[in-house]
């Protein structure tokens, strides 16, 4: 690879969980060749302060970087203001970013997949991001691959796709109506993120989720991410220590081992990948197949439907579920 990329990383009270993410990134070979910049957030109460405090001196550690810019924040941003200000600092220079946070433990191989992947896909307009996370599918799959979705867990970016971001969550969740992409939006039916999408626009404090948008931003713009065959990150803030991770979800259903080889690029495309595609619908029935009697017996009915049929029944339960909740804007969208 001509050059590496950039890395940002966010960091906020959580001590312990910082360093393990900085120990992790320190341990790829590609980490003395790489810029990072440590964002640390300033704290929200007066009891933030000592953890707070003690991420700063973590993070000015000797960890082995080319450099390392550490900004302090004098003011609580939160996560949302803090990655979109501190991804737009190092876009403004840099024509791709890599993006952690602080409770993302890595495989050795991380960087060198996520550089490879920028430079093979930079002047692909097809592409939106580069994801270092695999979800835990069943069954063989390709080395790498691309599927029609976005994800948070160690990721990077290109300043073309990072110009589609849209934060306003009610601005995109009636244009993904409007122009009829609740289904796609949703993972072909099967990842119902236009609910959690609706949730933030009603201001639910549980999912103030800037990911959210993220999907729902790559969605709208029919574009598509890398994702590696075998995980190369394990999300280690599903402990109650994370501001939006305070509840306790089936967080080992998210886990699987981290790739202990080089992940190969060779002979990935720009187009979705079919039997990934179907590998992930699988697994997301299975996660969201336990809900009400009508979304259960959809779910156990959708893999034998035509294509068709399925995207129809689909929109029109997930128009109704929106319908349950929608503001006013929604509900305009909807058609009253």
């Amino acid at each position: 690879m001509s050059a590496t990329a950039p890395i940002v990383v966010f960091t906020f009270n959580r001590p312990d969980h910082t360093r393990r993410t900085l120990a992790a990134l320190a341990a790829n070979p590609l980490a003395d060749r790489s810029d990072v910049t440590i964002y640390c957030d300033a704290p929200r109460r007066d009891d933030d302060v000592p953890a707070t405090e003690a991420v700063r001196a973590v993070v000015r550690e000797p960890w082995g970087f080319r450099s390392t810019r550490i900004v302090e924040r004098d003011s609580n941003f939160g996560l949302a203001r803090s990655l979109i200000t501190g991804i737009g600092e190092a876009l403004d220079e840099h024509p791709a970013v890599i993006v952690m946070e602080d409770d993302l433990v890595t495989s050795p191989h991380f960087l060198r997949f996520m550089n490879e992947g920028l430079e093979k896909f930079a002047d692909d307009d097809r592409m939106m991001s580069v994801s270092g996370y695999a979800y835990p599918v069943e069954g063989p799959m390709p080395a790498a691959y691309c599927l029609p979705r976005t994800f948070c867990w160690g990721w990077a970016t290109w300043r073309r796709g990072w110009a589609l971001y849209e934060h306003d969550a009610e601005q995109l969740l009636v244009s993904l109506i409007e122009s009829d992409l609740l289904y796609e939006l949703d993972f072909r039916g099967t990842d119902p993120m236009s609910t959690i999408l609706q949730w933030t626009v009603n201001g639910d404090s549980r999912v103030d989720s800037w990911a959210s948008r993220w999907m729902a931003s790559a969605t709208l713009h029919g574009k598509l991410s890398l994702f590696p065959g075998r995980t190369l990150v394990q999300n280690i803030g599903f402990d109650g220590s994370g501001a939006h991770a305070t509840f306790n979800l089936e967080n080992d259903r998210f886990d699987s081992p981290l790739a202990e080889s080089p992940i190969s690029l060779d002979g990935v495309r720009a187009e979705v990948d079919p039997r990934a595609l179907e590998a992930h619908r699988t697994l997301f029935r299975r996660w969201h197949g336990r809900g009400g009697r009508v979304a259960s017996a959809y779910f156990k009915l959708s893999p034998f439907l035509p294509a068709m049929l399925d995207r129809a029944l689909y929109v029109r339960l997930a128009r109704h579920r929106l319908r349950q909740r929608a503001n006013p804007a929604t509900l305009a969208a909807l058609g009253g």
